[in-house]
């Protein structure tokens, strides 16, 4: 074989392993899981509705493609994101979304007839959170807000907001969100919410999205 030839087919090779990594819907899933915080196997497996085993084999299709990164902490194995992985990820997801109707469409379906889904004007939002006009929760879990989330959130975690209601003032809008467009956490939580008395609605952008835009984005407690 012409030694040019074989150069680019072996460069190609190496690239091809990136899409054959991502070609899984249940990895890509994951992906974006991990792209809120390092989580483990176990953890993954409950947010994917995977068996545990299943879970270690899509991360380690994930390890071997480099996309993925492993740690020992105490008794457990933590998985994070391999650097630039998640902006790859933001990438292709919104190609996607520009590329492909059915993205739009299966979502309008899923949030069709549910009150406070419609689009928040982000730029008033963003000077209402400034004038501390609005209440906005990150219902993500706990570790994904500490590992960053929006300037000005607070976190109440989806199991814990019916029992947080009492504290939650009921003359302000209150804007919740979660992973980013496609995380049901947030539907759940302004669903709760309204079916409770109070004005709440869904913000679809994510920590993400926020920080893609420039928009503050903080971390820890």
């Amino acid at each position: 074989m012409n030694p040019n030839r074989r150069f680019k087919d072996e460069i190609y090779d190496q690239f091809s392993r990136i899409g054959k990594a991502v070609s899984s819907p249940k990895r890509l899933e994951l992906l974006d899981i991990l792209c809120q915080g390092e989580r483990t196997v176990e953890n993954l497996a409950r947010e994917t509705s995977l068996t545990v085993a299943n879970t270690s084999q899509h991360l380690q299709v994930l390890k071997n493609s480099r996309l993925v990164e492993q740690e020992k902490k105490g008794l457990y194995v933590v998985y994070r994101p391999a650097p630039m992985v998640c902006e790859f990820f933001f990438s292709m997801r919104k190609i996607a979304e520009n590329r492909i109707a059915e993205i739009e469409q299966i979502k309008n379906r899923f949030l069709e007839g549910k009150k406070g889904m419609e689009p928040v004007d982000r730029d008033a939002l963003i000077k209402r959170i400034q004038k501390e006009e609005v209440t906005i929760l990150d219902v993500r879990p706990p570790e994904e807000f500490r590992a960053g989330h929006i300037s000005g959130a607070v976190s109440v975690p989806l199991q814990e907001l019916e029992l947080m209601l009492a504290k939650l003032p009921k003359t302000r809008e209150i804007v919740a969100y979660c992973r980013g467009p496609y995380c049901v956490l947030s539907v759940q939580a302004v669903e709760l919410l309204n079916k409770k008395g109070y004005h709440a609605v869904r913000l679809e952008e994510g920590v993400q999205d926020w920080r893609a835009m420039g928009l503050p984005v903080a971390s820890g407690e």
